[in-house]
């Protein structure tokens, strides 16, 4: 039976030790995050599913100190499996394991290697995306490849809604290759690395609406950014306004002042080039409708503040 340390966090954490649990892997220890108050918990919690199944859970800060790294080393893990978790682990943790470190990265590598692949694959436009399982080396996401699962991503997904395909993705790629890592039968290929770039993480301020952008990219950007993410934002009279929900009108029409107007119960923002239909948003911190926001400033296009 082939002994595991994981390393893990998230819904994929979770989804990724499920399957190896299923295919009797010994998981000896969960290496995991404490969550932080300050973030919106929305996902499910892998040291819940290792308390289920008796697993040991340490939550260090850092686990590339000397203590976490022998207590590691003392187990003799024939593999590493990073799931999700956030801490980069570095060469003296990478060289525990005989069989080597893996990690499952939520893009098809190279391309958008680095934070949050799924926010960026919907900002840039693209209609696929998954998972990959690679080995693990200093760099991030750089390693050679065990694994891939695509998944669609479609015109109006928002993050969270393909967030939830990566994670099935994530579950298959493992599931289908894990008999042959097992049994040191995998092939790994090797990135080419000049066909993909790396990204970094995004802030809620990295949000805000060009609107002298077009309304395909402002629609990518508000569904890249749709809760449970902290969402696309902008002023509107100097009230604040978070777009929710968007539907792309058309992406033709030049517009020389963007803004907000109300028009059959509807609501629509044009945009330096093309109009959105807004579905749902938020004035002043509450979600308000096309006839509240009617009601309320009738249905003349109001300018978005610059």
């Amino acid at each position: 039976m082939s002994r595991a340390v994981v390393f893990a966090y998230h819904n994929v954490g979770v989804r990724c030790l499920n399957v190896l649990l299923a295919h009797g892997i010994d998981v000896v220890l969960l290496v995991t995050h404490t969550n932080n108050p300050n973030e919106n918990i929305w996902f499910d919690s892998v040291a819940d599913l290792a308390e289920l199944h008796g697993i040991p859970v340490i939550t260090p800060d850092n686990p590339n100190t000397m203590e976490v790294v022998e207590q590691i080393r003392a187990l003799q893990p024939d593999f590493f499996f990073s799931f999700y978790y956030r801490e980069m682990l570095k060469h003296e943790l990478l060289g525990i394991p005989s069989h080597g470190a893996l990690n499952m990265h939520g893009s098809l590598l190279p391309k958008y290697r680095g934070r949050v692949p799924v926010n960026w694959a919907i900002i840039h436009g693209e209609t696929e995306t998954g998972a990959t399982l690679h080995y693990m080396t200093e760099k991030p996401d750089n390693g050679d490849i065990v694994a891939q699962q695509a998944v669609p991503i479609l015109p109006n997904d928002t993050a969270l809604d393909v967030f939830g395909k990566v994670t099935v993705a994530a579950e298959m790629a493992l599931n289908k290759c894990l008999p042959n890592l097992i049994a040191g039968r995998a092939e790994p290929m090797k990135q080419d690395l000049s066909k993909g770039a790396y990204f970094g993480g995004r802030k809620p301020e990295d949000g805000i609406i060009d609107w002298s952008q077009s309304a395909l990219t402002i629609h990518n950007l508000v569904r890249a950014v749709a809760p449970p993410y902290p969402g696309a934002t902008t002023k509107l009279a100097s009230r604040p306004l978070r777009i929710l929900q968007t539907l792309l009108v058309n992406n033709d029409t030049d517009n020389v002042l963007p803004g907000l107007y109300v028009r059959e119960g509807k609501a629509y923002a044009t945009c330096g080039k093309g109009v959105l239909r807004v579905v749902r948003f938020e004035l002043d911190g509450t979600e308000t409708s096309a006839e509240e926001f009617a009601a309320r400033f009738g249905t003349l296009k109001i300018e978005f503040n610059r």
